[in-house]
């Protein structure tokens, strides 16, 4: 885990100094970059293990960033943001950062996260390579390729950011149980997750949308949600 590669999207020039050093201290490796499209340049030929992100960059969002890589990898994002109100937060969850941090942050606070997020993603690769790459789940006109990561309706590739997958899992894995919002945000999310359960709301409308399986995702009002699977 030390030896993970780590780009860092800043544009403000001590601060990604900061982070650089820090992390390179800690056995890190490092690149950086001082806006968005040089950032994206570096995401290609870098092939970092994680991404640091400021929301404020210079010639566009942090979130379209965001919303870019989470399309095209499959790598976990910290974003960095000055923004504080809780909104703004949760936006930046649902655009597919695994957690955030606002300025000023305490470089060891950084580090911790950064740890945290890199071993739960370890740990879930780790699971697919210990005999899940050949296993397939089937419902309806869905497939999930559980190594592989992807789904595909009617034979056609479905693009889910990392977090509506897990969601996805989460629900497929226990079909006909309840699960409420906040054990959801608890089970993808984490419990670094300072947000509210409008968050899992979201996130199983934009599924049902793409999977055009509104009644496999079932709201339990009062309650959470269930998956309700439905064989051909």
């Amino acid at each position: 885990m030390n030896n993970a590669k780590i780009l860092i999207i800043e544009d403000d020039t001590a601060i990604a100094d900061l982070l650089s050093y820090g992390l390179t201290e800690e056995g890190f490796q490092t690149r950086s970059a001082s806006n968005g499209a040089a950032g994206m340049s570096e995401l290609q030929q870098f092939h970092p293990d994680l991404l640091l992100l400021d929301w404020m960059l210079p010639d566009q969002s942090g979130l379209d960033i965001c919303k870019k890589a989470t399309a095209d990898y499959n790598i976990p994002i910290f974003m960095i943001t000055a923004k504080s109100d809780i909104t703004d937060k949760i936006l930046g969850l649902e655009f597919g950062a695994d957690d955030y941090i606002t300025k000023p942050f305490d470089l060891r606070e950084v580090v911790a996260r950064i740890r945290t997020i890199l071993r739960r993603f370890e740990q879930a690769n780790q699971r697919d390579k210990n005999g899940l790459k050949k296993e397939v789940i089937r419902f309806n006109n869905v497939e999930i390729n559980v190594g592989e990561r992807y789904v595909r309706k009617n034979s056609q590739t479905v693009e889910l950011t990392p977090k509506e997958y897990d969601l996805l899992m989460a629900l497929v894995r226990n079909p006909g149980r309840t699960f409420t919002r906040s054990e959801l945000l608890d089970m993808v999310w984490g419990y670094h997750f300072a947000g509210d359960t409008r968050t899992v709301d979201t996130h199983i409308q934009r599924l049902r949308k793409k999977l055009d399986r509104t009644e496999c995702i079932a709201t339990v009002f009062g309650i959470g949600y269930k998956f309700k699977k439905k064989e051909d």
